[in-house]
């Protein structure tokens, strides 16, 4: 093997040391570099266009269903984050802070965003006067910095990290309902559709809402390595900030009502997400939905035939651009065919389309899936029609692989030994009846640094047993305890 291919292959291995492997695959697949601050990366191109993908998925959907792109000052005023008690406490460890302009200190910090409630939900209530100006659905694109404490790691946990983030309001608590449902409908067709990954929906226990909300909604994804990531949350927030924040309107009656609000958030955690689900010992693996060259067609030529094979090769490229298909003519003369299959592979292309004599005079194509090197020979005639058929087949490979890990791993547990042992040997979730204590959570993550990541969207759902599994106290619900990112 030469140099450049042992520099451009992946040398860690996925199955035995999962966070250098996911390192080596985010920087050898040009997806994102560290930045010199500790806990910030630079997105690359190819980085920054899996985001793209994802944004412009969401848009589309947020806005066929009355959501508008707004945008708000990055920096926020101390005295409009103190109005909302519960968000001071539940972000101030992992605020940042601006205290000088320049050279002149301020007059009052100003918190660069955490999240947007505190200054988002102000300008509502200025914007907000009766009930036909409800309901007010507002979203925006940006960033947020949050000074986490814990191990940081590309996509997944980044001090600074790209999201959205929705702010609604509504006249009735079931309309602020169904809008939280909305949302998180969206989210979960994101990660099954576009991101071929299954995930369980749930809320979140009382103790671990977002601060200040009444429920917090969330999808949950599953990875090889057993831990799960919250890949997008959408939470009912009540009165509460409204009335923090003065957000009151003139009903019908004209009398002064206050509002019920929400919010929903997804952030590029999902690309961690994506390139942990199914990424391999070669390199990165992407959906045909998100990635940024869906197809690439390798030319293989001798001097005999190089005009033919690439004359060929240029058709078939063109009619697959006319088609709306994203695709790569990898025609470089420096390098042979073999270098341009592992480079495409790392880079997680999808499919890749081999052309070369036999090819061009049985005007055939081979066809190769990126998941697994499954190779098959097609008649070039309606290669549009033949490409996206080839999409579904790598989704629906991808889709079910994932599927059947998360099926695999959902287990259950009635005592606390049962707990530790499960996720110590297996990974994954452990549902277990729970009477609603953190304490109980605790006994568990101080030993295995597990947690609750979810417990039923029904809060009448019966729990899986009469007894919790910790303390063996009554059950009110059943816990889904993991280990998360």
């Amino acid at each position: 093997m030469s140099d450049n291919e042992q520099e451009l292959g992946i040398t860690e291995r996925k199955e035995y040391s999962p966070g250098d492997w996911y390192a080596e695959v985010v920087k050898k697949a040009e997806l994102a570099d560290y930045a010199p601050m500790g806990g910030f990366i630079v997105t690359r191109p190819r980085g920054y266009a899996l985001w793209e993908g994802i944004q412009d998925y969401l848009d589309e959907r947020f806005k066929s269903t009355g959501a508008q792109n707004a945008y708000f000052p990055a920096l926020i005023p101390e005295s409009y984050l103190e109005r909302e008690s519960d968000i001071v406490e539940g972000f101030d460890p992992e605020v940042a802070w601006v205290t000088h302009g320049g050279h002149e200190e301020l007059e009052e910090r100003l918190a660069f965003r955490p999240t947007s409630e505190s200054i988002i939900t102000p300008f509502m209530s200025e914007w907000v006067r009766s009930h036909r100006d409800l309901p007010m659905r507002l979203n925006q694109w940006c960033s947020v910095i949050r000074w986490e404490a814990t191990e940081t790691k590309p996509f997944f946990r980044t001090k600074e990290f790209l999201w959205q983030e929705g702010h609604t309001a509504h006249t009735t608590e079931d309309e602020a309902w169904d809008e939280t449902m909305t949302r998180l409908d969206q989210y979960e067709d994101l990660y099954e559709d576009v991101l071929a990954i299954p995930v369980l929906r749930g809320r979140k226990p009382e103790h671990d809402k977002f601060p200040g909300a009444h429920t917090t909604t969330t999808v949950e994804a599953l990875m090889p390595d057993g831990k799960s990531v919250q890949g997008g949350t959408s939470h009912y927030l009540g009165q509460g900030f409204a009335e923090a924040y003065d957000l009151t309107y003139t009903d019908e009656d004209e009398e002064e009502s206050v509002a019920h609000t929400t919010s929903w958030g997804l952030s590029w955690r999902a690309i961690g997400a994506l390139i942990m689900t199914h990424s391999d010992d070669q390199g990165f693996v992407c959906p045909p939905k998100l990635a940024p060259e869906q197809v690439v067609i390798v030319p293989i030529w001798n001097e005999d035939n190089q005009e033919e094979v690439l004359d060929y090769a240029e058709d078939v490229t063109e009619d697959l651009e006319d088609a709306g298909v994203r695709v790569e003519l990898d025609d470089r003369d420096e390098r042979n065919p073999g270098f341009k299959f592992n480079e495409w592979e790392l880079k997680g292309v999808p499919v890749r389309i081999e052309i070369g004599p036999n090819e061009v005079e049985d005007e055939e194509l081979t066809v190769v899936h990126r998941p697994d090197g499954e190779d098959t020979v097609e008649d070039r005639e309606n290669v549009a029609e033949t490409v996206e058929s080839h999409f579904e087949q790598v989704y629906a490979k991808l889709y079910d692989a994932a599927k059947e890990n998360l099926d695999e791993n959902v287990r259950e547990a009635y005592e606390t030994s049962q707990i530790l042992g499960t996720i110590g040997q297996h990974g994954g979730y452990v549902k277990a009846p729970w009477c609603g204590d953190e304490a109980c959570e605790t006994v568990v993550k101080e030993e295995i640094a597990a947690e609750i990541v979810m417990v039923p969207m029904d809060r009448d759902e019966d729990p899986i047993g009469d007894e919790c599994a910790v303390c063996g106290d009554e059950a009110c619900e059943t816990a889904y305890f993991a280990k998360s990112y």
